[in-house]
Parts: structure tokens; sequence; C-alpha cells
């Protein structure tokens, strides 16, 4: 018996019970007369059942039943229709007309996804600047997690490992690479109203990794080469300006492989709405996102290079989706996402993705490398500070938009833009290094003497500009200096601030601050906030 049938019988069996009938039958009563009768004859009874407009119940293959229907319950068949139409209302989501998707010709195996979104990934990462926030990265990958527990069984691949991460960039977008990296830019959190937005996004592009959209394009479009087929058609979900990972790939590989993409998207849009009511969301908040790309000037035109389904377009299909995907008590919003909005509003404003492509910059990958120096925007400290230990003796507050880059004997903390390599050496035009030197000396003003000596002996552009002057370190009387340098990976003329204290050891303990010299006013108060806030326990 299928489910179709099986609930026009629940809303029979119902009318056997005597719910609004003219006939009160009961369960016993039916049982002793009838029950044999009907076991014996089911066989030739059986069949699909078939419900009429004017409310009959016939059988295809026998009419024993029916006669028996027709005898005790002619009655009430306008109230069986009723109780079956009830039944169909009420039945599970897919027995009713969820769009079918099917996966795309695909030449390559699972794990050729897999490889070539990690290259593309770890390119990727390199040209765009990622938060450095392990609260917020940690939330967005919680709410991802649920959602890829929810994917269709059918489009679920072992061998893919979906891990997510933020990028510091106002546009509100988001892409995702074959295999399961997944990018979600700051601005496409701060737009969202709610949770569920910001999850509707990110179960599109989980859509597109799931259904392999990247190398199913690549296979067509393999002229081009498998790599940048990928790139192609990672980001541009929601319309407006060219997507991070059209960036990548270049505007003239891009545009080729984007007249594949309408139905693509489509597909992300619709299995994305499936996705969202399987995790516990309400399907229509991806809808509302596109809505409020729309409202941002962000999808008019057609959206990205007329090439993507409209944002109108998109809401009314995703809504026509929706009305098959019935979630009870749906979440909207959560006391974390609440916090992430108001954590990220600390933080000072993000650059643009199209900022981002015309500066050049290159950003250093998680193991602290990269191929390329420093350059290009960098953001100004932000007024929230985050507590570090370092050491075992050392406490520092530092900007929370900075991050922590260890050494082997010393520890920095720089923003993103600040830091690179530049001929195998680590390189760092904005912010603060803390460590320890092995003096000769136990004076302190001979022993900073030495320090300074050593600095200006490895870099020829680096000079003392400053005599000595006394000051405090961690609570103990120290020295501090200025020198200027000519950065050798940028060019540009910097200012470094030096200052210095002995520790219990013996050893000369140092704080030193650098920034460009145009910029040396607007961080010269982080600096100073945090040389107070440095506490020295040895």
């Amino acid at each position: 018996m299928g489910v179709l049938e099986a609930y026009i019988h629940v809303a029979i069996w119902c009318s056997f019970a005597g719910i609004g009938g003219s006939r009160r039958w009961h369960w016993g009563t039916f049982e002793s007369n009838q029950i044999a009768r009907m076991k014996h004859q089911r066989t030739s009874a059986r069949g699909l059942s078939r419900l009429s407009l004017a409310g009959r119940v016939e059988f295809m293959n026998g009419s024993t039943e029916g006669d028996m229907i027709k005898t005790y319950y002619r009655k009430p068949q306008g109230f069986i229709a009723g109780l079956a139409m009830l039944a169909i209302f009420l039945m599970p989501v897919s027995v009713f007309t969820q769009t079918k998707i099917s996966y795309h010709s695909n030449k390559y195996s699972l794990q050729d996804d897999v490889k070539l979104g990690r290259q593309a990934a770890a390119e990727a990462e390199q040209q765009f600047p990622l938060l450095r926030d392990s609260e917020v990265e940690s939330y967005v990958s919680r709410v991802g997690s649920r959602l890829v527990a929810a994917i269709p069984s059918e489009f679920q691949h072992r061998e893919f490992q979906y891990y997510f991460k933020v990028v510091n960039a106002r546009d509100i977008n988001a892409f995702a690479l074959p295999g399961g990296p997944m990018y979600v830019n700051r601005g496409m959190i701060e737009a969202a109203g709610r949770e569920g937005e910001m999850a509707g996004v990110m179960a599109h592009e989980i859509s597109h990794v799931a259904l392999r959209h990247g190398t199913a394009q690549a296979t067509k479009g393999q002229k081009y080469g498998l790599l940048a087929g990928i790139l192609g058609i990672g980001g541009q979900i929601l319309g407006g300006p060219a997507g991070a990972a059209a960036q990548i790939a270049g505007q003239g590989v891009g545009v080729y492989f984007l007249k594949f993409s309408r139905e693509y998207e489509t597909e992300a849009d619709i299995l994305g709405a499936q996705i969202l009511a399987r995790a516990g969301y309400d399907p229509r908040d991806l809808a509302t996102m596109f809505q409020r790309i729309q409202e941002q000037g962000g999808g008019s035109g057609g959206g990205f290079m007329s090439s993507h389904p409209s944002p109108q377009n998109r809401y009314a299909r995703i809504n026509q989706e929706a009305q098959y995907l019935r979630v009870e008590n749906p979440i909207r919003d959560t006391r974390e996402f609440t916090a992430i909005k108001a954590k990220l509003r600390g933080y000072p404003g993000a650059p643009s993705m199209a900022e981002i492509a015309q500066s050049g910059q290159r950003y250093p990958a998680e193991n602290g490398g990269t191929s390329n120096a420093p350059g290009g925007r960098v953001d100004y400290p932000s007024t929230r500070y985050r507590n570090y230990s370092e050491f075992g003796f050392l406490n520092v507050s530092v900007p929370d938009n900075w991050r922590e880059l260890r050494g082997n004997n010393s520890v920095w903390f720089s923003p993103e833009g600040g830091y690179g390599q530049y001929n195998g050496q680590d390189v760092f035009t904005h912010g603060v290094n803390f460590g320890a030197f092995r003096s000769q000396s136990r004076d302190l003003r001979q022993a900073t003497q030495e320090l300074v000596n050593s600095f200006t002996q490895g870099n020829g552009n680096m000079r003392l500009s400053s005599g000595y002057q006394r000051t405090t370190l961690g609570g103990r009387s120290g020295l501090t200096a200025q020198l200027t340098n000519i950065n050798e990976a940028t060019g540009q003329s910097e200012t470094v601030t030096l200052v210095t204290t002995q520790l219990r050891s013996g050893e000369l303990f140092y704080m030193i601050a650098v920034a460009p010299q145009s910029e040396a006013r607007s961080f010269s108060t982080a600096f100073n906030n945090i040389l107070r806030s440095t506490r020295l326990a040895d």
C-alpha cells in the first residue's frame, strides 16, 4: 500500500469509528462480523484506491469492499472526502511535489573534487583577508555543520570535508569550492536579519558542493582547464558585484563558465531551500535574504552579469518550493547570532571585494606562510581588546582585529595585511613584537644598545633617531627609543618604537611597535594602550 493510499484508508477507518457519520460503528462489533470476511476477500479487492471529485471511494480491482462502503457509508461520503483531503494535507513533505534534482554529467571522481577544492582554497586564502576571530568562525562552523547534516542522503559524499571560514569583506556574498571549503563574507552576516537568512545563503552554497557543480561545469568547459572551471563557478550567488571566485578566475574564463550557471544557480536555490527546511529553518528565509539584496541595490538589472536568475525570480521560485516544505517552530533567531553581529559591529569597516582585488594584496596561509610581501589596505586598530598570555610570564591586551603570530623566541601581534614574507623572511609593516634578548651586560642601557646594534647590523636601512628616555614596562623601570627604517619589502619609511626592561633572569625584555610613518599617528593610541596593559610575572 502506497503512502497516498494509506492516508485515504486512514480517513475511511476514521468514518468507521463514527466521526460525523450517520451510522455509529464500534471496532469490536465490526471486527466480529466483518474482519474475517475482509481478510478473505482482500486479495480480490486489492488495488489502488481512487478518490473521485464527488467524494466516492472505489476500488479498481474489485467490488466487495466498495459495495460494503456504499451500503453502510453512503451518507457520510462528503465527510470521508473531507477527511481524505485533510489526510493528504497532513502527508509528509516527500509525498508532495518537491522539485526533483539530479546530478549533471561529470567525468571527475569525488577525490578530484576534494583535491581541486583544496588547491583552489589555498589560492583563495592568499587573495582574500580572512577574519581571524575564533568565536565568529566557530559560530559559522556550527551553523554550517547543522546544514551539512541535513543534506539529503543521495547528495551526501563521505569523501567531502566541509569547513567554513569568514572573509573580512563587506560584500553580501559567499562562495564554496568542490569537496567542501566554504567562505562566508562578513558583510553577509551583518546584512542578515536573523540566523535563518544567513543559513539560507550557506545552504545555497553547500548545495553547489553537494551537487558537484564545480567539476560538472569543468566537464562542460574543459578546454579552459579544470581549475579555471572550478574557480569560475564559486561565489556569484547573490547578484550584484562580481563574486569572489570570479575575482580569482579572471573575467575572461569566468564569463565563459557563467553561461552554464543559470541552471546551476536555480538548482542550488531549490536544494538549498530543502536543506534549510530539513535543518529546522524556514526556507523562505533564503528568499527574504534575496529581497534584502535587492533593497540594498545588489540585485537589480538581472544580477551578476545577467547570467544568474534575477533576485526577483529567485524570490518567487524559492517561495514556490517553500510551499511544500513545512517546518514547525522554525529557528528564527538565536542569542549567538545576535552576539556575533554585535561583535562584528565593533570591528573597523571591512573593504569591498573590488577594493581587495584592486589592492593586489596577498595574505598568509593558515601556517603563517605567504608568497608575497605585505601591502595594500590595513584596517585601523579596533577599540576592543583581547587578552593574551605569552612565554609563561607575559600578559598583554591587544586590539581584537590583530592576529597572534608566534615565532621561536618572540611573538608578533599584527593586523590583516600588516605581515607577509619577502625573500623567504617574515616581514611586518604594522604591529607589535615582544621577545627576550640575551645580552652580555646586566646594565639596562648597555643591554638595550646591544639590541639596537643587532638591529642595525642586520638591516642597513635602520637608524636610531632619538636618545634613550626613561619609561616603565610591565611596572618596571625601562628605556625607550625611536628608530627609523625603510622597509625592504614595501619601500615605505616606517617608525619603530623600542621599549626595554630587564627580567629577573638578567635577559633583556623588549617591545617593538612598528607602523609606516604616514600611519604612525593612527596607531600610536593602540601602541600606548598595549604598553600600559603589559604585565610581567617572571
